[in-house]
């Protein structure tokens, strides 16, 4: 994000130049290489210290013997910052402001201005005769020169660039025993090199995240080496009925002499076989097609679709080559058969298609953790989480992560939106004024698309690439980047930027970015103007979406907080960047205070934030999942964001805590299967099917509630068909005589045989939000009327009954909770939220996956949920149950088939 209200400027982090101490008791490990022909391994910690202390030279450090006391030990993908943090170096970094204690100058120097040296040791096994060893780096930030046993094999010239793989033949530096490899990584600045900005995100990194961050591998090959394996498939359309696979593979002659290799493959139960004969340092591509091996020509594929479409198969490609009888190298990969494309509606919009189908991207944007570190298992609890939200695409807006999050993507059916970062230098040369890119810069941002091509190609779950963010590349780079992914066998979609422009050879982009950023009612999604539920929204949310309290206090500190509920005018370190509009939350506090009432209290803005978080995004999803039937549809939302890189009051659909809230269970009722809906701007009462499958004989009931609980109105429809990937208008609400000023919508939807689809409750005011759409700017519209809620402060206080029960399933709890409201109760329970600690005063269970949550109960109803997570320990969980007009309380949870267990649960 997005349009910057002054040039961006991040101002140089400075650091005390002080030798971080090594962490007590972590022991360096050398790496060991034990592996044969076709082996990778990858160095898994490194030793680092500031060039500033270590002020030998590259010669020295990587020879043995050479003494790293007061180094500090890091894993092998740590960027200089995520090495200080493993050691205890700096404390809470995410708590308040101590990041600005970290960035803080110091009189005895700047920590980051000068190199930083990784050093490893690795161990080669004896007699490994005929084998050689490649060194390979995934990209470096900002830049390194490489020194192996004492010799300088690539200076920072040669290997520069986050993104850019780098392979060097190191043979003849290396021997059996101990071996050093040492990287003098220069400093990082995202205005002066492709390397990784944040903007507005979150503070800058003090390290601008220097370091080896996607990891180096150490290679084994024989003397004929296989590179950059790939499978293509052409579907035949409509009917899936056969696939046409094309596999290529790179075969590299290592040696100073000519070599007849034998490559072979295995792909789809097709055996490839082909006999090759390479110059001394000849690369040639050896492909292999229907023509060569008509095997390839797959008859009835097992075809990929994304989540909601249908199955996601993959299929696994094996290559081998073999030199004088002798394994060579090996290289494979996975790849899914599907077929991708994209067109622009009549009004200009992409819409994209898999398989010949339309699909409605519901999508948000992705962030990694702001110091880059890499922890799989939260990858794949982030994964689980779009999964439960019922979305089926993430956007990367730069910041691209490694073959780990496009594996997960493939495996769960989630298409991914690949893409350069704004900003910074990556777009400095499409502004005006903006800094021009030289022929180094050229060198490396080709690299970088050539080296993300080749990790991205054979993934079916990346449907596109977006050479741009806010702006275009020139002429001769938009040339540049569309011929490199061509040269690269590029088969998907090529988009031009992520706003409503366009480059030559791409064409118009068919997307906008029209906003907004900051708070904006839920009428304003219904509306076809700016940034409302028509066309191919990049990027948009209503901005801030506020944490639970529990999850609050792990990051604001009481002053903070104090700030938070009583101050909206002051700028908060963990909205945004300093420097940004962001930073103050100003009008989504004014909007809460208006519409709900002024905050009584922290726990009080808490809850009035939650309520709202939940109405917003919910109508986000569901103005673009009722209008991609009208005349002019919506193609695609990408919402603002999807997680944030650290704690943040903006931009995420579940906190950096893992703790859904609000805006998460909003989302996720809003993109349901099969799902009932209200419409602000016309009063309908909209279905919308997500599936493939057509529903029959549905049955729908309506009701309008004032704020006593009365119904007002009711309405029941029977017998209601509902096609595949569709909506239907169902009804138009009246509006009810006696209606009181503040009420409620309550939609149910069941199957033909009355089991429960889709319930969905709203709260409405008789007096509208209204816009003053002639003021609007790049990120939000002003109100000049907001909608009075504030009735809903005096409900009378409504507790349920709780039911909670607990089964094991394997590593995992799942635990069942039902509430129902008493028919004697005198309100409505309203939005009810359930969560769970692993014991009584315990931690809570996350990360999560619920069924539903924030829920609303009437006097004698009842709903259950359902959750899912990781099994820790023994102990008996509780289930602790909060609401608008409820006490918070705590029940504990009955374990079934366990003897023993707690059985006073309801109360």
């Amino acid at each position: 994000m997005r349009i910057l209200l002054k040039p961006l400027f991040v101002t140089m982090i400075v650091l005390a130049a002080i030798a971080p101490p090594a962490r007590a008791g972590i022991a360096f490990s050398p790496t060991r290489v034990a592996g044969g022909a076709g082996s990778t391994t990858v160095v898994a910690q490194w030793q680092i210290q500031s060039s500033d202390k270590a002020q030998e030279g590259g010669a020295d450090i990587s020879s043995a013997g050479f003494s790293t006391g007061g180094w500090s030990t890091a894993s092998g993908r740590a960027t200089v910052m995520a090495g200080l943090l493993e050691n205890g170096t700096y404390k809470d970094v995410f708590y308040s402001d101590n990041l600005r204690a970290v960035q803080a100058p110091d009189a005895s120097g700047n920590l980051f201005v000068n190199p930083w040296w990784y050093r490893t040791e690795f161990t080669l096994a004896e007699g490994a005769r005929g084998l050689r060893t490649l060194l390979r780096t995934n990209g470096m930030i900002a830049s390194a020169d490489v020194w192996v046993n004492g010799h300088l094999v690539a200076d920072h010239a040669a290997v520069a660039g986050a993104y850019p793989v780098h392979e060097f033949d190191v043979t003849p530096w290396v021997h059996a025993g101990t071996n050093v490899l040492a990287l003098q990584v220069h400093p990082a600045d995202p205005r002066r090199s492709l390397s990784i900005g944040w903007v507005d995100w979150n503070p800058t990194p003090p390290d601008n995240n220097m370091g080896p961050w996607r990891g180096v591998d150490l290679v084994r090959t024989g003397p004929v080496q296989l590179r950059f394996p790939q499978v293509t498939s052409t579907l035949s359309l409509p009917d899936l009925a056969r696939a046409a696979l094309t596999v290529k593979v790179e075969a590299r002659n290592l040696d100073t002499v000519a070599h007849q290799a034998t490559i072979t493959g295995m792909v789809a139960g097709v055996s490839l076989r082909q006999v090759i004969r390479l110059a001394p340092g000849q690369t040639q591509t050896v492909t292999f097609t229907p023509k060569t091996d008509p095997g390839l020509d797959l008859d009835h594929p097992n075809v990929w679709w994304p989540i909601g479409m249908g199955a996601h198969p993959l299929y696994a490609l094996q290559m081998d080559a073999t030199v004088d009888g002798a394994a060579s190298d090996k290289a494979g990969a996975t790849f899914g058969i599907r077929s991708v494309s994209s067109r622009l509606t009549k009004q200009g919009y992409r819409q994209f298609s898999i398989n010949g189908k339309p699909v409605l991207i519901r999508g948000a944007g992705w962030a990694p953790d702001m110091f880059l570190r890499d922890d799989p298992a939260r990858m794949e609890a982030e994964f689980s989480y779009v999964r439960n939200l019922g979305l089926n695409t993430i956007r990367s807006e730069g910041k691209l992560e490694n073959a780990r999050f496009y594996e997960l993507a493939d495996r769960d059916g989630i298409m991914i939106l690949a893409g350069w970062e704004c900003c910074d230098k990556w777009e400095s040369a499409a502004k005006t004024g903006g800094a021009p890119w030289d022929a180094a810069d050229e060198r490396v941002a080709q690299d970088s698309m050539a080296s993300e091509a080749r990790l991205l190609r054979n993934h079916p779950s990346v449907i596109g690439f977006l050479i741009g963010s806010d702006n275009p590349p020139p002429p001769a780079l938009a040339k540049m980047y569309v011929d490199t992914l061509h040269a690269e066998d590029w088969t998907m979609p090529i988009i031009a930027v992520a706003t409503d422009k366009g480059t030559a050879p791409t064409g118009l982009s068919g997307m906008k970015m029209t906003g907004p950023y900051a708070w904006v009612p839920p009428a304003y999604w219904y509306a076809e103007k700016l940034g409302g539920a028509f066309g191919f929204n990049s990027e948009t949310s209503a901005g801030a979406d506020i944490p639970r309290l529990e999850d609050l206090t792990q990051m604001l500190s009481p002053q903070d907080l104090e700030a938070l509920w009583k101050h909206p005018q002051v700028r908060q370190y963990h909205a945004a960047a300093d420097w940004s509009t962001f930073a103050s939350i100003a009008p989504f506090d004014t909007a809460l205070a208006k519409r709900y009432g002024a905050p009584k209290s922290l726990a009080d803005y808490v809850a009035k934030a939650q309520l709202d978080n939940y109405d917003n995004t919910r109508a986000q999803f569901e103005a673009f999942n009722a209008h991609k039937d009208a005349a002019n549809p919506s193609t695609g939302v990408i919402y603002w964001m999807l997680n944030n890189a650290w704690p943040s009051l903006h931009w995420h659909l579940y906190d950096y805590f893992m703790n859904p809230a609000g805006a998460y269970f909003g989302a996720k009722k809003a993109n349901e299967p099969v799902h009932i809906q209200y419409s602000y701007d016309t009063r309908a009462i909209v279905l919308v099917n997500q599936t493939p499958a057509g529903e029959h004989g549905l049955q729908a009931r309506i009701r309008v509630r004032n704020l006593d609980g009365s119904v007002r109105y009711e309405r029941r429809v029977q017998d209601i068909e509902l096609a595949g990937d569709s909506t239907r208008q169902l009804a138009t609400l009246p509006t009810p005589a006696g209606l009181s000023p503040t009420h409620f919508i309550e939609l149910e939807l069941a199957s033909a045989d009355g089991k429960p689809i889709s319930r969905n409750v709203y709260w409405l005011s008789t007096q509208p939000d209204t816009m003053d759409w002639a003021h609007s700017n790049w990120y939000l519209t002003p109100v000049t009327q907001y909608a009075d809620l504030t009735a809903l402060q005096s409900l009378p206080t409504a507790a349920s009954e709780v039911h909670a029960t607990m089964q094991r399933a394997g590593t995992d709890e799942e635990v069942t909770v039902t509430l129902t409201l008493p028919a004697s109760s005198r309100a409505v329970a309203l939005f009810q939220h359930v969560s769970i600690r692993r014991s009584a005063h315990g931690k809570l269970a996350l990360p999560i996956l619920w069924s539903d949550n924030d829920v609303t109960l009437w006097p004698g109803e009842s709903v259950t949920l359902t959750a899912r997570y990781a099994g820790q320990g023994t102990a008996t969980p509780v289930v602790e149950i909060s609401g608008w007009n409820a006490p918070a309380r705590s029940v504990p949870v009955v374990v079934e088939n366990s003897p023993g267990t707690a059985k006073e649960n309801n109360h």
